[in-house]
């Protein structure tokens, strides 16, 4: 199962603020990947290159579930979306690629397809669980990286007042 949860806690201190993150994440053993502690914050993408699937940020909401219960919850989105309901007969190849997803994402689930997943969020408030701690994960990569101008508009942090915060202005 997964928990709804609500990416209340703004920009992740821990990276100054000021960088995002991107966790690079290549499965190798699914009965113990499928089962690591994932949170995917409301501002993560999540994409499987693999599957040539890119969720956008939003597109999901913020979730604490297992890799496996994560999957499965785009596995139903993605099965819920009818391509032909907005009437286009150009809507075949879409709805064939989706059934290819779909598909693709059940053989993950099931332990048949191993498979890269990346999270990248620039307010970097995602987390993976790292299942040889202490030790470093050699299956789980994170790097932090600056945040783009359009990563900071989609933040609501590119108008945000910050200098001299709470004076009068004018004063």
């Amino acid at each position: 199962g997964f928990q709804q949860y609500s990416g209340s806690s703004g920009i992740n201190a821990e990276y100054g603020g000021e960088r995002g993150q991107r966790i690079h994440f290549q499965m190798t053993d699914s009965e113990m990947d499928l089962q690591r502690d994932m949170l995917k914050s409301e501002t993560a993408r999540l994409e499987i290159p693999e599957l040539e699937l890119s969720m956008t940020s939003g597109s999901l909401g913020g979730r604490f579930s297992t890799v496996e219960g994560l999957l499965e919850q785009i596995k139903d989105q993605l099965s819920s979306v009818n391509p032909f309901s907005f009437g286009d007969s150009s809507k075949v190849d879409t709805a064939t690629k989706m059934s290819s997803v779909v598909q693709g994402l059940e053989d993950i689930i099931k332990g048949k397809r191993l498979v890269e997943l990346i999270l990248d969020d620039p307010a970097g408030n995602s987390y993976l669980q790292n299942v040889y701690a202490p030790d470093e994960d050699p299956h789980l990569k994170i790097t932090e990286y600056e945040r783009t101008a359009a990563d900071n508009d989609e933040l609501g942090l590119s108008h945000m007042k910050t200098e001299n915060y709470g004076e009068e202005e004018g004063s």
